[in-house]
């Protein structure tokens, strides 16, 4: 289930590989009942010191949602749980274990028709195609501030609002998306502040 980005991950002192932190917490066993899905930069090789481990989960009952990860996860330190009053309202939920911050999202909508699981489909496309030139040229944009997402169009050169340059890729064939990779120059990466694209 898990992949292991070469060069990337090692283990240390201050946190496990982060399929271990999810099977040392049971996490997908808990949530097991509500289609787990681990997204996010650690997946992807793109993880910072601060990056946490998101899990998007179908919740179509949120009070069951909630009084599940309640049950599993409220004794861990910095458990939260909160719902969001806007959209399809899903339930959020966030605590720290195995020295990660840990994130549960948990949505009326099915995981694949969740906007964080398609940018994540999208970034694991460009990814397999642009190896580590790309993820080398993304990373430098995450260290200089940026999100995921807008870092990715700053390499890209996407332009307009990044979460929906992304999406627009989603339908995109793999000879278009090779097409797109391939015009990447390591010469001279977008900095942050040439992209206008937000920090934080």
């Amino acid at each position: 289930m898990f992949e292991r980005i070469p060069g990337r991950y090692h283990v240390t002192m201050s946190r496990p590989y982060y399929p271990d932190a999810l099977r040392r917490i049971g996490a997908l066993s808990a949530l097991a009942q509500f289609d787990p899905h681990i997204a996010g930069t650690p997946p992807l090789g793109l993880d910072l010191a601060d990056s946490d481990i998101d899990v998007l989960c179908h919740a179509s009952d949120p009070m069951q949602f909630t009084l599940a990860i309640w049950t599993a996860f409220s004794s861990r330190p910095g458990f939260a749980v909160w719902q969001w009053v806007s959209g399809d309202r899903p339930v959020v939920a966030t605590f720290r274990a195995e020295g990660w911050t840990f994130e549960l999202f948990g949505s009326p909508q099915p995981v694949q028709e969740q906007m964080g699981w398609r940018h994540f489909r999208v970034e694991q496309r460009l990814l397999s195609m642009g190896g580590t030139r790309l993820r080398t040229l993304v990373m430098d944009q995450r260290r200089a501030g940026l999100k995921t997402e807008p870092a990715f169009a700053a390499v890209l050169k996407l332009s307009g609002n990044p979460y929906q340059a992304l999406l627009d890729l989603e339908t995109w064939s793999d000879d278009a998306l090779v097409r797109l990779v391939a015009q990447v120059s390591d010469e001279d990466p977008l900095s942050p502040q040439r992209t206008g694209q937000p920090y934080g």
